[in-house]
């Protein structure tokens, strides 16, 4: 039985291990995975990702008068790995999907954050906008692996696959550059 879990995670900007950013033309490849599989779990792989986020605030009089941010979506190879008896092509189809869904909820993020504006309650907007999307991330991750039943389920896999591209590409104006 195949079992495919995501690990989402939020980290500042300063990071000391690996990543690879999540990138249009650039899929990840099973040698990615660098953990050690777990032998005591049914799951095939483990895909660890999640959205990095930080950002300055500049005052003036003790008053906000602008701010900048930066979002990512990250897959983190030392904490991802993948049973070589299992790694397969669709497999691996499945954890490419979990990083999309990832980089979908970076999309939705930079669109909230466009639409703030400046304040002195700014870095608790963020926050909490933050906290919001990351809670929106996981929710949709589980839905995932529900719906395609950790990727077994395979026309299940196919309508996600379409879906999150329709997605991807409705939020195109809020990819990373």
């Amino acid at each position: 039985m195949i079992r495919c879990f995501i690990i989402a995670c939020c980290f500042l900007l300063v990071q000391d291990e690996p990543v690879i950013a999540w990138h249009e033309t650039k899929k990840i490849t099973w040698e990615d995975f660098k953990d050690t599989p777990n032998n005591n779990t049914r799951a095939s792989a483990i895909t660890a990702s999640g959205i990095s986020f930080g950002f300055s605030i500049k005052l003036q009089n003790n008053k906000v008068v602008d701010f900048s941010t930066e979002v990512h979506a990250h897959f983190y190879p030392h904490k991802s790995w993948v049973k070589p008896t299992d790694a397969n092509h669709h497999i691996l189809g499945h954890e490419q999907l979990h990083f999309d869904i990832t980089e979908l909820y970076a999309r939705k993020f930079r669109y909230e954050i466009s639409k703030l504006s400046v304040s002195n309650n700014i870095k608790e907007r963020l926050n909490a906008l933050q906290n919001n999307i990351n809670s929106e991330l996981k929710k949709m991750q589980n839905t995932y692996d529900v719906e395609t039943n950790y990727s077994r389920n395979f026309e299940a896999q196919e309508k996600w696959k379409t879906f999150i591209a329709l997605e991807l590409k409705k939020y195109n104006t809020y990819k990373n550059n």
